[in-house]
């Protein structure tokens, strides 16, 4: 009996774990890589441009849009190696599993080039 409580306690407490909002504002995450690759192909960027120990992603909303399904929007910024900045707003869908369920949108919000 003590076990199944145990075994319970245990599924009920990672199913609490697994609804987390998800993290996916690294630099090195989802959001950031494919902001930055939309950028290259755009012809923003290039790979020898931009100082990536500069560069800044931040979540600033998330919202619950099904049972395991976040909806993210980061503000990113890329800076250049000449100083410049590169300013975006990206959006995307994430669960607790992974950061890539949906396509990224990104908005250039800001440029000096």
């Amino acid at each position: 009996m003590k076990c199944i409580v145990t075994l319970i306690t245990v599924s009920l407490f990672s199913l609490y774990v697994r609804a987390e909002i998800p993290d996916c504002s690294g630099v090195n995450r989802y959001a950031t890589s494919v902001a930055y690759v939309q950028l290259k192909n755009e012809g923003y960027v290039t790979p020898d441009s931009v100082d990536f120990t500069k560069t800044n992603t931040r979540r600033i909303a998330s919202e619950k849009i099904g049972a395991d399904l976040h909806r993210q929007v980061h503000y990113i910024v890329f800076t250049l190696k000449n100083g410049n900045l590169i300013k975006v707003i990206s959006v995307n869908d994430a669960s607790s599993e992974e950061c890539s369920m949906s396509n990224v949108e990104v908005h250039v919000i800001s440029e000096k080039i």
